[in-house]
């Protein structure tokens, strides 16, 4: 298991392939974010941003989450979820066809006050295409257990 304890301001952890298909980008928009450029090409050809397609954002983020949730499963992270994030930010489209990878830079480590059972750690994540570009970048904080005591 990977404990509060182990987690060290400037840790930088790389991880995760996650291909973002054209059907799977209208699918998600279609239930979720229903905005044209998601989920018609002409529309997207005619945006003057995106150009072409492009996922939702929340499609990205919720690609991103699952790539995190595997990784922590594979490391046995003994997590507790969030409080929530500081920020969230899209610098550029994720299209059909992109190959999404994670970075997560730990920022800040520190004990709870109020339950030592437990800590915050504070994370850097951006989400890179496969050209090594930024997609998604967002700065969360997460509660993870403290290493028991026996």
């Amino acid at each position: 298991m990977k404990y509060f304890e182990d987690f060290r301001v400037g840790d930088v952890e790389r991880f995760g392939c996650y291909r973002m298909t054209k059907d799977e980008v209208v699918e998600f928009a279609t239930r979720f974010d229903p905005q044209p450029f998601h989920i018609d090409e002409a529309a997207g050809a005619a945006h003057p941003f995106f150009k072409k397609l492009a996922a939702s954002g929340w499609h990205t983020a919720a690609a991103t989450m699952r790539m995190m949730v595997d990784h922590n499963e594979e490391l046995g992270v003994a997590g507790l979820g969030s409080p929530g994030l500081e920020q969230i930010n899209w610098p550029v489209p994720t299209y059909p066809g992109d190959v999404l990878s994670v970075q997560s830079e730990v920022l800040e480590v520190r004990q709870s006050r109020s339950r030592p059972e437990m800590g915050f750690v504070k994370s850097l994540t951006t989400t890179l295409n496969q050209d090594g570009r930024a997609v998604m970048n967002f700065t969360a904080n997460v509660m993870i257990a403290a290493r028991p005591k026996s």
